[in-house]
């Protein structure tokens, strides 16, 4: 036997082989035949090479790669790892080498090649290292650094707390550890969710890896051996979240052209000389672009240069971050977690991860438990972590790393849903308690948990973030009052779950006018939406209705003069402007913004009546399933299949968490990129499930038949016994 593959019900290829390298082989062959345009189209990212045949909407992405050396980095990384481990190299050689037969392979290639014209490209050995850069340089928000420099500097320092939360371009899971005293069987479980953009094919691969040394089943990043974030092994289990860690620094450099070529000032009062060379990036359809590419001693220049941004703004922006640093990517990780048997084993091999920065919960079958950070984070100022710093000035520098926060569990279970926690110490922003306020409390609610009950709490709509602008909503006065404003001394709602938390009903400011009596038809929707559930059900027109209102909200606030002059970002690059994009910010922040004592001087009783008026003159015509539908990100759009995307449950801040953007889109680009339930008592009943399906190729009868499965709150079954497989080849 060189390598089989199998495969279940569901299309999931189930591998196996003599060796891990032969079996890495067959994972790369076997992604290939599965996925060959998605593997074509992060070769071209991970390479800036996507405008190619993409266009012009790519060029802004590639300009970032080319000026970030994405490319450059993997292949260090990779030199490195050849010569500090030489076994891991090979092993990802052999995956690389099972990608090129599999793309070399005729049979049915994906339609996106005939439509673009493109053959599928040759990888190298760094191609994956490559590919996990692409897919994780942006992971820790480091442009959330230049949205608080811009909103500090239009509104004041106070602007950054108020606006604080899950930015719009950031990545989150939920993930719950329940250990055996909590379960019907006496062992643990761990289950979640990773929240991504939700991507056509999707960002993660079931698979299941069986040799001699190992049998992991787990959810693989195409284009990456192994199973990084989340694996069973049949004796221990893990599973990540993103731990909102700040490890990636912007430098402002104040660069100048010599006859030489260019000079960075640095710390020391003296002049250096910088890196640097130019690359030509083609475009489908337009003229090829040039880029010149500077590297000071911090790191690559992503934005601006001697002569500033694209406005002629002075400007110039140097990114620091570990593996462009250390050379170490982090991939030495990948074979000892195949290989853990045990919770120790698992924490030894993520002593060796190094990004994106993770809180990590694992769990195995003699009681051993873990709930850790893993990543490198360099310790240095704390102004280093909230905005730009000056690359010339002294006491920004990278003095060593912390060592990763280590946490326990509460009650026999440990939560994580990107809120403060075990990574506080290493982060700036975190999200909000909500998510992983909501599962413990679920949690809380049962005292014994079978794997079978897992999906109850991957579903869950509750909306936890309501409460601000319910109490605002209460306080406005359906008829005239004699009293300048009216307070309401209970926010009683029908059932517990929906009552808003205990929390001052917000009182009008100073400046802020005395309240205008509702409209009929104001006041009944007002009525109906405190009477409303909180529950972000597709089905629910409450729910639609309440969302319709908050966007209202959000864009009254966004128009208001107090806040316009934060409305124009800076001319950084354009991959970078949904950080700074006022009306994403206001949506996310808007509890903050709606309890603060003051906002600019914003009368905000006004623009909640004003935005409830509005609704009321044109209520939503359906539920929040009609307008909140799914907007899955496809390198090639299709306008046919965008146009027939499901309905969804869930919102921002709920377990469920399909993220809408208020005040801009009822669509949700990003949500649950996968679920998981993991069962340390019997590997056969976990369960797991992704939004599409395990094929990439459209047409396929696996390339959407879990959708129904995600869409309806269901798990398909973890098959791991040969014999209820289905034999496909032997290689």
């Amino acid at each position: 036997m060189s390598a089989e593959t199998y495969r279940d019900a569901w299309g999931i290829p189930h591998l196996r082989a003599d060796t891990p390298h032969e079996l890495a082989r067959a994972q790369g062959r076997v992604t290939a035949r599965d996925r060959a345009w998605q593997l074509e189209v992060e070769r071209h990212r991970a390479q800036g090479t996507s405008a190619s045949f993409l266009g012009p909407e790519a060029l802004s992405w590639d300009r970032l790669a080319r000026r970030a050396r994405l490319a450059d980095t993997a292949r260090r990384c990779f030199t490195a790892l050849e010569q500090k481990d030489p076994e891991t190299a090979a092993w990802v050689r052999a995956y690389v080498d099972g990608v090129n037969e599999g793309l070399t392979e005729t049979g049915h290639p994906a339609p996106e090649f005939a439509r673009t014209g493109l053959t599928p490209g040759r990888w190298d050995p760094w191609t994956p290292l490559g590919v996990w850069l692409a897919t994780h340089i942006l992971f820790a928000g480091f442009p959330a650094k230049l949205w608080r420099e811009h909103v500090s500097t239009h509104l004041g320092p106070e602007a950054v707390a108020l606006f604080a939360a899950d930015g719009p371009g950031t990545a989150g899971s939920n993930g719950w550890l329940v250990s055996g005293g909590r379960t019907t069987t006496g062992h643990a479980l761990i289950a979640g969710d990773p929240h991504r953009f939700i991507e056509d094919p999707g960002v993660y691969q079931q698979i299941h890896l069986s040799c001699p040394e190992f049998d992991v089943v787990g959810l693989a990043v195409p284009g990456i051996p192994g199973v990084a974030h989340f694996g069973h092994t049949g004796t221990v289990a893990w599973a990540i979240t993103n731990a909102m860690a700040d490890y990636q620094d912007l430098y402002r450099e104040r660069l100048r052209r010599t006859g030489a070529g260019v000079e960075a000032l640095g710390p020391d009062g003296t002049w250096h000389r910088a890196a640097r060379h130019t690359e030509r990036i083609d475009v489908a359809g337009e003229d090829t672009v040039e880029v010149e590419i500077i590297e000071t001693d911090r790191g690559p220049v992503i934005a601006g240069g001697p002569e500033g941004l694209d406005d002629g703004t002075p400007a110039a922006l140097s990114l620091r971050h570990p593996p462009r640093v250390t050379a170490d990517l982090g991939f030495g990780a990948l074979l000892p977690l195949l290989r853990a048997r045990r919770v120790a084993d698992v924490d030894r091999a993520l002593d060796a991860w190094t990004e994106p920065v993770n809180v990590v919960q694992a769990a195995d079958t003699e009681g051993g438990l873990l709930h850790r950070v893993a990543g490198r984070v360099p310790v240095r100022s704390a102004e280093n972590g909230l905005r730009p710093v000056p690359a010339w000035e002294p006491g920004h520098e990278w003095t060593g790393w912390h060592t990763p926060p280590r946490a326990g569990l509460t009650d026999g279970v440990a939560v994580m849903a990107n809120q403060r926690g075990p990574a506080t110490p290493l982060g700036v922003e975190f999200a909000p308690p909500h998510r992983a306020d909501r599962i413990t409390a679920l949690l809380a609610g049962k005292e014994h948990w079978s794997a079978a009950d897992m999906p109850a709490i991957h579903t869950d709509t509750h909306l936890g973030s309501a409460a601000p602008l319910l109490k605002h909503l209460a306080a406005l006065p359906s008829e005239a009052a004699p009293t300048a404003e009216a307070t309401p001394t209970s926010d009683a709602a029908p059932t517990a779950e929906a009552a808003p938390t205990a929390e001052a009903a917000p009182t009008a400011a100073p400046s802020e006018a005395p309240p205008t009596p509702l409209t009929p038809e104001a006041a009944a929707l007002r009525d109906r939406i405190l009477a409303w559930d909180r529950r972000m059900d597709a089905d629910s027109t409450d729910a639609a209705a309440y969302a319709a209102v908050r966007a209202a909200v959000v864009r009254g606030l966004a128009a208001h003069p107090a806040l316009a002059r934060a409305s124009v970002p800076p001319a950084y690059p354009e991959v970078l402007l949904p950080w700074l994009a006022l009306v994403p910010r206001l949506g996310h922040a808007l509890e903050h913004l709606l309890r603060a004592e003051d906002l600019y001087g914003i009368d905000r009783a006004a623009t909640v009546r004003a935005a409830l008026e509005e609704v009321a003159a044109a209520p939503p015509a359906g539920t929040w399933g009609d307008t909140h539908r799914l907007a899955p990100w496809r390198a090639l759009p299709d306008a046919a299949t965008a146009t027939d995307e499901p309905g969804l449950s869930g919102d921002h801040d709920c377990v469920l968490c399909t993220s809408p953007v208020p005040g801009l889109t009822d669509r949700a680009a990003r949500g649950p990129a996968a679920r998981y339930v993991w069962d340390l008592a019997d590997r056969a009943n976990s369960r797991w499930v992704v939004p599409h399906g395990a094929s990439g190729l459209p047409g396929s009868p696996h390339h959407r038949d879990q959708q129904p499965l995600w869409l309806g709150g269901e798990l398909a079954p973890v098959v791991t016994d040969f014999d209820r497989l289905t034999k496909e080849s032997d290689d």
